[in-house]
Order: structure tokens, then C-alpha cells, then sequence
């Protein structure tokens, strides 16, 4: 039996309608970090711990329909009714789902065999070894200036500089045009903005708590609501490479290993 003979034969064992493993994508809810060993390697991983799933399919948009293009929209978390309006409710409703804390629209190129109604689990999508990337909305941090913003040295705190020290310097404003420039690296807000980390490794999947730890940080605070994708770069997975024990000479030729002193000969 194929392994995606065994998903299919699981989900209904299970009474859930699966959706189907092309689909590389789910949304997840920030718990924390932690350590824990690769159970391939078995080296110490800091990694982030992501509640993902399960994810029920309340819309599928093709580009042949009226919406003009590809994506499917997921929902995640739980809420009551008298939270949600009565349109939200009706959309809920049509897909057989439970109102949803979150949704969100995820633009996809393969839609084959998704369908309103399946269930998209995290045991389906992703597995140890895969690379995927995460976003969110990472912290915000208020105003900031330019030396937490954008990693400004500084001017020199010595010579009577008084308090002078974390001021961004000139802008040079009266040269060219006379004002400041659009894109000019100020004083602001920061933070709080969709940030995006490519290629995070996945360490392990535990299929029964709808976990998934994925190696470093992610954005967003705690309880923050992150999406996970396939990541877009070319290396999809892991690939461990295992280092040849035969030793070459320059010509290519095998060194044959010296006997060991008192070795048994045959």
C-alpha cells in the first residue's frame, strides 16, 4: 500500500475527509520555542513549535470561474456563532464547517482533488526532512529610532557631543532637491508588519497533537496566527549525504588499507 493509500485509508477511518498531499500548505498557531534532537542526526535543534491545523477547506477559486484565478480558502481556530455575522455564518455553513477564528485566502497553482468540505491535516502536507517557508506579522515594537531600526552606529559620545549620541545625523536635505527623500532611513514605527523566513527545515511532525517543529525562529508572538508553505526555493528536502569510506590516490586509483601489526592471516 502506497503511503497515500494509508492517508486516505486513515481519514476514514477517522470520519475526516482529507485533503490531498499535492496541496503544501496550512495555517498554524505560534506556541513557543524549544529544544529537541533530530532524529536523523540527532543534533541539538532549536526549533518553534507550531500548532498547525486541522484546516477544513470552506472555498476553492479556479480561474475558470467567475473569480478569475487559483486559491483555496482555510480556516483555522474555533469561535462561537454570535461572534460571526450572518454572512460569515452562511459561508460556514455551505462548506459543513464550524466558525472559524481565522481565514485566510492561499493562492495555489495545483488544485487537483480539493474539493469544500476536506480537511487539510499537517500529518498530509508535511513530513521530517521537508523545507518550507513561514509567515506572519512579526512584533511590533513602537517608535524606534534609527540605531534600533535600522542599525545606525551612532555619532561619537566623547568631545562634547552631550546627548547627541543616538541621533541619525545629517539628512543632507539642501542638496539636490531641498527635502528629505522618500524611503529615508528615520525615526518610525517598527515592527508589527508581514515578515516572511524562507527555508526553515522541518524537524519532526507529531500527527496527534497537530504539531509540527520547525528549526530556528518564525515571526510573530506567541498565539500569533502563521501561514506555512512549501518553501519556493529549489531544494524542497533534506538530502543527507554519506561520506565514502574508500580513500583515492591523485590518479584515482584505490588505496588499499594497511594490515594492522599482528593481524590473523588467513
Amino acid at each position: 500500500m502506497s503511503e497515500q493509500q494509508t492517508i486516505e485509508a486513515t481519514a476514514a477511518n477517522d470520519g475526516v475527509k482529507k485533503a490531498p498531499a499535492t496541496f503544501r500548505a496550512i495555517l498554524g498557531e505560534k506556541i513557543g520555542m524549544t529544544q529537541i534532537f533530530h532524529p536523523k542526526d540527532q543534533n541539538l535543534y532549536g526549533v518553534t513549535v507550531v500548532k498547525a491545523g486541522p484546516c477544513p477547506v470552506l472555498r476553492v477559486k479556479t480561474a475558470e470561474s467567475r473569480d478569475g484565478y487559483n486559491a483555496v480558502q482555510l480556516g483555522f481556530g474555533t469561535r462561537k456563532d454570535k461572534s460571526c455575522d450572518r454572512s460569515e455564518i452562511g459561508q460556514f455553513k455551505a462548506a459543513g464547517a464550524a466558525p472559524a477564528k481565522h481565514v485566510r485566502e492561499i493562492r495555489a497553482a495545483n488544485l487537483a482533488g480539493l474539493e469544500v468540505g476536506q480537511t487539510v491535516t499537517v500529518d498530509t502536507v508535511f513530513k521530517t526532512g521537508d523545507y518550507v517557508d513561514v509567515q506572519g506579522i512579526c512584533k511590533g515594537k513602537g517608535f524606534a529610532g534609527v540605531m534600533k531600526r535600522h542599525n545606525f552606529k551612532g555619532l561619537p559620545a566623547s568631545h562634547g557631543a552631550s546627548d547627541k549620541q543616538r541621533s541619525p545625523g545629517s539628512l543632507a536635505s539642501r542638496r539636490s532637491l531641498g527635502r528629505v527623500m522618500p524611503g529615508q532611513r528615520m525615526a518610525g514605527h517598527m515592527g508589527n508588519v508581514t515578515t516572511s523566513t524562507i527555508k526553515i527545515e522541518v524537524v519532526a511532525v507529531d500527527a496527534e497533537n497537530n504539531l509540527i517543529y520547525l528549526a530556528g525562529a518564525v515571526p510573530g508572538p506567541r498565539g500569533g496566527l502563521v501561514t506555512i508553505f512549501e518553501t519556493v526555493k529549489n531544494k524542497k528536502v533534506r538530502v543527507d549525504t554519506v561520506k565514502s569510506t574508500i580513500k583515492k590516490d591523485k590518479m584515482g586509483n584505490i588505496i588499499k588499507a594497511a594490515a594492522k601489526p599482528g593481524a590473523a592471516k588467513k
